[in-house]
């Protein structure tokens, strides 16, 4: 059903999303700007691919996130990551921080008046069944931590 459930081991996914555009920004500030542009083996994405697909992601669960809330049993619109990504090369690995950040606060706003029977409701995902609004939410922490770590070691193979 959440497919990075792995990645939370535990931990309480609204402290994650609010901590991590500041350590996006933390990880754009130290890449050099070539590093930032170089896949990390071929077929892989750069650390301002992954960072585009970050903004475009958050993009998505904010529509996924309200449309939720607002329909009942609502099933989520999946989209094709690759093709979203086809762009990419003429982005700035800066504005899509300022993308993710600014629409990751408004989605914490959003957050911070969900109720527990929010939380419950039931959202069906095509590829993945039916989940609740809270395994949503915990999906959107897990995507963070997993491409946190892809950007981390990025962002250490260029100190070696």
């Amino acid at each position: 059903m959440n497919p990075y459930a792995a990645y939370l081991a535990g931990r309480d996914p609204t402290v994650i999303l609010a901590s991590t555009s500041l350590r996006l920004e933390e990880i754009t500030r130290v890449l050099h700007p070539s590093e930032a542009e170089r896949p990390p083996a071929p077929g892989k994405w750069s650390a301002r691919d992954i960072m585009c697909h970050l903004a475009d992601t958050e993009v998505v669960f904010a529509f996924r996130l309200r449309q939720a809330l607002a329909e009942p049993h609502h099933t989520i619109q999946p989209y094709d990551q690759n093709r979203w990504a086809s762009p990419y090369p003429g982005y700035q690995i800066g504005a899509a921080l300022d993308v993710f950040t600014t629409v990751r606060n408004w989605n914490l706003a959003l957050l911070r008046n969900v109720c527990d029977e929010d939380l419950a409701r039931p959202v069906t995902h095509p590829e993945r069944g039916t989940m609740t609004f809270q395994t949503l939410v915990e999906t959107m922490a897990g995507h963070d931590l997993n491409h946190l770590q892809q950007l981390d070691a990025i962002a250490s193979a260029q100190k070696l």
